[in-house]
Protein backbone atom coordinates (compact mmCIF):
# COMPACT_ATOMS: atom_id res chain seq x y z
CA UNK A 1 0.00 0.00 0.00
CA UNK A 2 1.33 3.57 -1.25
CA UNK A 3 1.35 6.06 1.42
CA UNK A 4 0.16 9.27 0.53
CA UNK A 5 2.67 12.19 0.19
CA UNK A 6 1.68 14.44 2.65
CA UNK A 7 4.00 18.03 2.80
CA UNK A 8 4.39 20.30 5.67
CA UNK A 9 4.24 24.30 5.26
CA UNK A 10 6.85 25.86 6.87
CA UNK A 11 5.77 29.88 7.58
CA UNK A 12 7.82 32.78 9.63
CA UNK A 13 6.55 35.85 10.77
CA UNK A 14 9.00 38.81 11.22
CA UNK A 15 7.52 41.94 13.58
CA UNK A 16 8.82 45.18 12.45
CA UNK A 17 7.89 48.48 14.72
CA UNK A 18 4.97 50.77 13.32
CA UNK A 19 5.59 53.69 11.83
CA UNK A 20 3.98 55.62 14.95
CA UNK A 21 6.58 53.85 17.15
CA UNK A 22 9.44 54.62 14.68
CA UNK A 23 8.27 58.13 14.86
CA UNK A 24 7.93 58.07 18.47
CA UNK A 25 11.64 57.20 19.18
CA UNK A 26 13.96 59.45 18.78
CA UNK A 27 17.28 58.96 16.41
CA UNK A 28 20.11 58.07 18.24
CA UNK A 29 24.06 59.17 17.68
CA UNK A 30 25.65 57.04 15.32
CA UNK A 31 28.79 55.36 16.87
CA UNK A 32 31.76 55.35 15.21
CA UNK A 33 32.91 52.51 13.08
CA UNK A 34 34.86 49.90 14.94
CA UNK A 35 38.65 49.98 14.42
CA UNK A 36 39.44 46.94 12.12
CA UNK A 37 40.51 43.73 14.09
CA UNK A 38 43.48 41.64 13.23
CA UNK A 39 41.62 38.98 11.83
CA UNK A 40 40.25 41.53 8.87
CA UNK A 41 43.35 40.82 6.85
CA UNK A 42 43.33 37.20 7.01
CA UNK A 43 42.64 36.18 3.47
CA UNK A 44 39.08 34.63 3.62
CA UNK A 45 40.85 30.55 2.95
CA UNK A 46 42.64 31.05 6.33
CA UNK A 47 41.05 28.48 8.69
CA UNK A 48 43.54 29.48 11.81
CA UNK A 49 46.75 31.22 12.67
CA UNK A 50 49.44 29.51 15.04
CA UNK A 51 51.49 32.66 16.07
CA UNK A 52 50.62 34.79 12.95
CA UNK A 53 51.10 31.61 11.08
CA UNK A 54 48.22 30.84 8.70
CA UNK A 55 47.06 27.37 8.52
CA UNK A 56 44.82 27.29 5.32
CA UNK A 57 41.34 25.86 4.34
CA UNK A 58 43.32 23.14 1.81
CA UNK A 59 45.95 22.54 4.80
CA UNK A 60 42.78 21.33 6.82
CA UNK A 61 41.72 19.27 3.70
CA UNK A 62 44.78 17.76 3.02
CA UNK A 63 44.67 16.38 6.67
CA UNK A 64 41.44 15.32 6.92
CA UNK A 65 42.16 13.12 4.12
CA UNK A 66 38.94 10.88 3.42
CA UNK A 67 37.10 11.57 6.79
CA UNK A 68 35.81 14.87 5.18
CA UNK A 69 34.91 13.39 1.95
CA UNK A 70 32.94 10.46 3.60
CA UNK A 71 31.12 12.83 5.86
CA UNK A 72 29.99 15.00 2.76
CA UNK A 73 28.87 12.11 1.08
CA UNK A 74 26.74 10.92 3.20
CA UNK A 75 25.28 14.28 3.86
CA UNK A 76 24.71 14.58 -0.02
CA UNK A 77 22.85 11.09 -0.16
CA UNK A 78 20.85 12.30 2.59
CA UNK A 79 20.08 16.18 0.60
CA UNK A 80 19.72 14.20 -2.35
CA UNK A 81 16.85 11.62 -1.21
CA UNK A 82 14.99 14.70 0.32
CA UNK A 83 15.15 16.63 -3.10
CA UNK A 84 14.01 13.19 -4.40
CA UNK A 85 10.81 12.73 -2.52
CA UNK A 86 10.23 16.50 -2.54
CA UNK A 87 10.70 16.86 -6.50
CA UNK A 88 8.63 13.41 -6.35
CA UNK A 89 5.61 14.81 -4.23
CA UNK A 90 5.32 17.76 -6.29
CA UNK A 91 5.31 16.10 -9.55
CA UNK A 92 2.14 13.76 -8.06
CA UNK A 93 0.45 16.75 -6.80
CA UNK A 94 0.71 18.90 -10.47
CA UNK A 95 -0.49 15.84 -12.25
CA UNK A 96 -3.30 14.92 -10.01
CA UNK A 97 -4.74 18.93 -10.65
CA UNK A 98 -4.09 18.17 -13.88
CA UNK A 99 -6.54 15.64 -14.07
CA UNK A 100 -8.95 16.47 -11.28
CA UNK A 101 -8.58 13.82 -8.60
CA UNK A 102 -6.23 14.21 -5.05
CA UNK A 103 -2.74 12.85 -4.99
CA UNK A 104 -3.73 9.42 -3.00
CA UNK A 105 -6.25 8.59 -5.99
CA UNK A 106 -4.00 9.07 -8.55
CA UNK A 107 -1.46 6.99 -6.88
CA UNK A 108 -3.74 4.14 -6.82
CA UNK A 109 -4.93 5.01 -10.27
CA UNK A 110 -1.25 4.62 -12.01
CA UNK A 111 0.30 1.99 -9.37
CA UNK A 112 -1.84 -0.06 -7.15
CA UNK A 113 -4.47 -0.65 -10.34
CA UNK A 114 -1.54 -1.37 -12.88
CA UNK A 115 0.66 -3.94 -10.28
CA UNK A 116 -0.29 -7.71 -11.47
CA UNK A 117 -1.50 -9.87 -8.73
CA UNK A 118 1.33 -12.40 -7.20
CA UNK A 119 0.41 -15.72 -8.66
CA UNK A 120 0.62 -18.91 -6.23
CA UNK A 121 3.27 -20.79 -8.63
CA UNK A 122 5.50 -17.61 -8.38
CA UNK A 123 5.18 -17.62 -4.57
CA UNK A 124 5.53 -21.77 -4.77
CA UNK A 125 8.65 -20.90 -7.11
CA UNK A 126 10.25 -18.08 -4.50
CA UNK A 127 9.28 -20.34 -1.63
CA UNK A 128 11.40 -23.44 -3.23
CA UNK A 129 14.32 -20.69 -3.73
CA UNK A 130 14.88 -19.73 -0.69
CA UNK A 131 13.06 -22.53 1.22
CA UNK A 132 16.75 -22.63 3.45
CA UNK A 133 15.77 -19.50 4.67
CA UNK A 134 12.81 -19.96 6.01
CA UNK A 135 13.78 -21.96 8.87
CA UNK A 136 10.79 -23.29 11.05
CA UNK A 137 7.92 -20.81 9.85
CA UNK A 138 5.05 -23.34 8.22
CA UNK A 139 4.45 -23.32 5.05
CA UNK A 140 0.89 -21.55 4.66
CA UNK A 141 2.80 -18.54 6.60
CA UNK A 142 5.74 -18.34 4.28
CA UNK A 143 3.72 -18.37 1.65
CA UNK A 144 1.53 -15.36 3.00
CA UNK A 145 4.76 -13.44 3.35
CA UNK A 146 6.19 -14.17 0.52
CA UNK A 147 2.86 -12.99 -1.81
CA UNK A 148 3.54 -9.49 0.34
CA UNK A 149 6.65 -9.31 -0.34
CA UNK A 150 6.66 -9.29 -3.65
CA UNK A 151 3.56 -7.43 -4.29
CA UNK A 152 5.28 -4.19 -2.46
CA UNK A 153 8.42 -4.73 -5.05
CA UNK A 154 6.26 -4.86 -7.69
CA UNK A 155 4.26 -1.74 -6.16
CA UNK A 156 7.37 0.04 -5.46
CA UNK A 157 8.87 -0.53 -9.07
CA UNK A 158 5.62 0.68 -11.06
CA UNK A 159 5.95 3.43 -8.71
CA UNK A 160 9.36 4.41 -9.94
CA UNK A 161 8.38 4.02 -13.68
CA UNK A 162 5.40 5.83 -12.73
CA UNK A 163 7.71 8.93 -11.38
CA UNK A 164 10.08 8.28 -13.83
CA UNK A 165 7.66 9.27 -16.61
CA UNK A 166 6.63 12.29 -14.19
CA UNK A 167 10.09 13.25 -14.19
CA UNK A 168 11.01 13.04 -17.78
CA UNK A 169 7.75 14.74 -19.10
CA UNK A 170 8.31 17.63 -16.72
CA UNK A 171 12.11 18.40 -18.11
CA UNK A 172 13.47 17.76 -14.20
CA UNK A 173 17.21 19.23 -13.67
CA UNK A 174 19.38 18.31 -10.53
CA UNK A 175 21.81 21.12 -9.92
CA UNK A 176 22.48 19.59 -6.53
CA UNK A 177 26.71 18.64 -7.07
CA UNK A 178 27.73 15.48 -5.48
CA UNK A 179 31.19 15.18 -3.83
CA UNK A 180 33.82 13.66 -5.62
CA UNK A 181 37.60 12.46 -5.05
CA UNK A 182 40.09 12.07 -7.71
CA UNK A 183 41.07 8.04 -7.71
CA UNK A 184 43.92 7.29 -10.45
CA UNK A 185 43.25 4.25 -12.50
CA UNK A 186 47.20 3.99 -12.80
CA UNK A 187 48.14 0.38 -14.77
CA UNK A 188 45.66 -1.77 -13.27
CA UNK A 189 43.40 -4.26 -14.71
CA UNK A 190 40.65 -2.00 -16.85
CA UNK A 191 38.22 -2.64 -19.80
CA UNK A 192 36.62 -0.29 -21.79
CA UNK A 193 38.14 2.68 -23.93
CA UNK A 194 40.40 5.21 -22.28
CA UNK A 195 38.19 8.12 -22.97
CA UNK A 196 34.89 7.11 -22.10
CA UNK A 197 32.80 9.22 -20.47
CA UNK A 198 32.55 7.32 -17.79
CA UNK A 199 34.96 5.74 -15.70
CA UNK A 200 34.15 3.22 -12.45
CA UNK A 201 37.10 2.57 -9.97
CA UNK A 202 36.26 -0.54 -8.13
CA UNK A 203 37.73 -2.17 -4.79
CA UNK A 204 36.77 -5.73 -4.85
CA UNK A 205 37.90 -8.52 -2.74
CA UNK A 206 37.39 -12.39 -4.23
CA UNK A 207 36.44 -14.00 -1.12
CA UNK A 208 33.32 -11.21 -0.60
CA UNK A 209 29.80 -12.51 -1.31
CA UNK A 210 28.54 -8.88 -2.59
CA UNK A 211 31.50 -8.23 -4.75
CA UNK A 212 30.35 -11.22 -6.41
CA UNK A 213 26.80 -10.32 -6.73
CA UNK A 214 28.32 -6.59 -8.20
CA UNK A 215 29.71 -8.39 -11.28
CA UNK A 216 26.71 -9.04 -12.51
CA UNK A 217 25.00 -5.05 -12.24
CA UNK A 218 28.73 -4.37 -13.65
CA UNK A 219 27.97 -6.64 -16.58
CA UNK A 220 24.49 -5.56 -17.08
CA UNK A 221 25.96 -1.56 -16.94
CA UNK A 222 28.23 -2.37 -19.34
CA UNK A 223 25.32 -3.90 -21.94
CA UNK A 224 23.25 -0.98 -21.10
CA UNK A 225 25.50 2.11 -21.90
CA UNK A 226 27.58 0.16 -24.42
CA UNK A 227 30.76 2.18 -25.53
CA UNK A 228 30.36 4.79 -22.00
CA UNK A 229 32.04 3.01 -19.51
CA UNK A 230 35.87 2.38 -18.58
CA UNK A 231 36.03 -0.13 -15.22
CA UNK A 232 39.07 -0.38 -13.58
CA UNK A 233 39.63 -3.24 -10.99
CA UNK A 234 41.71 -2.32 -7.88
CA UNK A 235 42.53 -5.41 -4.94
CA UNK A 236 41.13 -4.83 -1.73
CA UNK A 237 40.93 -8.35 0.31
CA UNK A 238 39.72 -7.84 3.25
CA UNK A 239 42.43 -10.22 4.82
CA UNK A 240 40.86 -10.81 8.60
CA UNK A 241 37.56 -12.26 7.06
CA UNK A 242 39.00 -13.88 3.85
CA UNK A 243 41.58 -15.54 4.22
CA UNK A 244 42.25 -16.82 0.48
CA UNK A 245 41.02 -13.47 -0.45
CA UNK A 246 44.68 -12.00 -1.01
CA UNK A 247 46.39 -15.39 -2.75
CA UNK A 248 42.79 -15.10 -4.93
CA UNK A 249 44.27 -11.56 -5.78
CA UNK A 250 47.60 -12.24 -6.66
CA UNK A 251 46.62 -15.57 -9.14
CA UNK A 252 44.13 -12.47 -10.91
CA UNK A 253 47.59 -10.66 -10.87
CA UNK A 254 49.48 -13.83 -12.29
CA UNK A 255 46.95 -14.18 -14.95
CA UNK A 256 47.21 -10.51 -16.32
CA UNK A 257 50.54 -11.61 -16.77
CA UNK A 258 49.37 -13.87 -19.86
CA UNK A 259 46.39 -11.10 -20.20
CA UNK A 260 44.09 -13.04 -18.88
CA UNK A 261 43.19 -11.44 -15.75
CA UNK A 262 39.30 -10.83 -16.80
CA UNK A 263 39.12 -14.47 -17.58
CA UNK A 264 40.45 -15.45 -13.96
CA UNK A 265 38.30 -12.56 -12.91
CA UNK A 266 35.41 -14.40 -13.55
CA UNK A 267 36.45 -17.62 -12.46
CA UNK A 268 36.79 -16.50 -9.03
CA UNK A 269 33.97 -14.72 -8.52
CA UNK A 270 31.83 -17.82 -9.82
CA UNK A 271 33.78 -20.34 -7.57
CA UNK A 272 34.23 -18.34 -4.60
CA UNK A 273 34.26 -22.18 -2.24
CA UNK A 274 37.44 -22.83 -4.98
CA UNK A 275 40.15 -20.15 -3.68
CA UNK A 276 42.88 -22.61 -2.28
CA UNK A 277 46.42 -22.53 -3.82
CA UNK A 278 45.64 -26.21 -5.53
CA UNK A 279 42.13 -24.49 -6.98
CA UNK A 280 43.93 -21.49 -7.82
CA UNK A 281 46.64 -23.37 -9.96
CA UNK A 282 43.51 -25.46 -11.47
CA UNK A 283 41.74 -22.99 -12.70
CA UNK A 284 44.72 -21.64 -14.48
CA UNK A 285 45.22 -25.08 -16.70
CA UNK A 286 41.32 -24.86 -17.49
CA UNK A 287 41.43 -20.94 -18.69
CA UNK A 288 44.79 -22.70 -20.86
CA UNK A 289 47.15 -20.65 -19.45
CA UNK A 290 50.87 -21.55 -19.17
CA UNK A 291 50.66 -23.57 -15.84
CA UNK A 292 54.48 -24.16 -15.24
CA UNK A 293 54.96 -19.47 -15.71
CA UNK A 294 51.39 -19.11 -13.65
CA UNK A 295 52.53 -21.55 -11.12
CA UNK A 296 56.00 -20.10 -10.38
CA UNK A 297 54.04 -16.37 -10.24
CA UNK A 298 52.00 -17.62 -7.67
CA UNK A 299 54.19 -19.65 -5.72
CA UNK A 300 56.87 -16.49 -5.93
CA UNK A 301 54.29 -13.91 -4.37
CA UNK A 302 55.67 -11.25 -6.13
CA UNK A 303 52.49 -9.89 -6.68
CA UNK A 304 51.52 -9.18 -3.32
CA UNK A 305 53.09 -5.46 -3.07
CA UNK A 306 49.73 -4.80 -5.45
CA UNK A 307 46.96 -5.59 -3.48
CA UNK A 308 48.52 -4.24 -0.53
CA UNK A 309 49.50 -1.11 -2.47
CA UNK A 310 45.76 -1.13 -3.42
CA UNK A 311 44.28 -1.79 -0.19
CA UNK A 312 46.24 1.32 1.10
CA UNK A 313 45.31 3.49 -1.52
CA UNK A 314 41.78 2.55 -1.03
CA UNK A 315 41.90 3.33 2.66
CA UNK A 316 43.52 6.87 1.87
CA UNK A 317 39.95 7.50 -0.08
CA UNK A 318 37.53 6.45 2.48
CA UNK A 319 37.37 2.74 1.45
CA UNK A 320 36.49 0.61 4.35
CA UNK A 321 34.65 -2.57 3.16
CA UNK A 322 33.78 -4.05 -0.29
CA UNK A 323 32.52 -3.67 -2.53
CA UNK A 324 33.20 0.33 -2.81
CA UNK A 325 33.15 1.83 -6.50
CA UNK A 326 33.68 5.44 -7.79
CA UNK A 327 31.84 6.46 -10.69
CA UNK A 328 33.54 9.17 -12.06
CA UNK A 329 35.15 10.26 -8.37
CA UNK A 330 31.79 9.66 -6.96
CA UNK A 331 31.61 6.92 -4.02
CA UNK A 332 28.98 3.90 -3.98
CA UNK A 333 29.27 1.78 -1.45
CA UNK A 334 28.08 -1.96 -1.29
CA UNK A 335 26.12 -3.96 -3.55
CA UNK A 336 23.76 -1.47 -4.62
CA UNK A 337 20.63 -2.51 -6.87
CA UNK A 338 21.66 -1.36 -10.38
CA UNK A 339 18.89 1.31 -10.57
CA UNK A 340 21.23 3.02 -8.03
CA UNK A 341 24.29 2.71 -10.67
CA UNK A 342 22.03 3.27 -13.60
CA UNK A 343 21.02 6.47 -12.19
CA UNK A 344 24.59 7.71 -11.41
CA UNK A 345 26.19 6.94 -14.75
CA UNK A 346 22.80 8.78 -16.45
CA UNK A 347 23.44 11.93 -14.02
CA UNK A 348 27.33 11.22 -15.75
CA UNK A 349 26.63 11.39 -19.25
CA UNK A 350 24.08 14.13 -19.08
CA UNK A 351 27.02 16.18 -17.41
CA UNK A 352 29.23 15.25 -20.00
CA UNK A 353 26.54 16.57 -22.57
CA UNK A 354 25.74 19.55 -20.53
CA UNK A 355 29.05 21.41 -20.30
CA UNK A 356 31.23 19.27 -22.75
CA UNK A 357 33.54 17.35 -19.74
CA UNK A 358 34.77 14.29 -19.60
CA UNK A 359 36.62 15.13 -16.23
CA UNK A 360 34.44 16.09 -13.43
CA UNK A 361 36.35 18.58 -11.26
CA UNK A 362 37.44 16.55 -7.96
CA UNK A 363 39.03 16.65 -4.93
CA UNK A 364 42.40 15.07 -4.71
CA UNK A 365 43.12 13.17 -1.14
CA UNK A 366 47.17 13.26 -0.38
Amino acid sequence: MIRSLGFVVLAAAVAAPSNAQAAATPPKPVAPAPSPSPAASVPSDVVATIDGEPFTARQLEDAAGARLFQLRTQQYQAQRQILDDEIARRLVEREAAARKVTAAELLKQEVEAKVAPVTEAEQKAFYEQNKARVGTMSEAEALKRIEAHLREQRVGERQAEFLSGLRAKADVRVMLEPPRVAVPAGDNPARGAADAPVTIVEFSDFQCPFCSRATATLKKLDESFPGKIRLVYRDFPLVQIHPNAARAAEAAACANEQGKFWAMHDVLFEHQDKLAEADLKQSAVALGLDATAFDQCLESGRHSAQWQNDTAEGQRYGVSSTPAFFINGRLVVGAQPYETFARVVEEELARVGQDGRTKPATTSIR
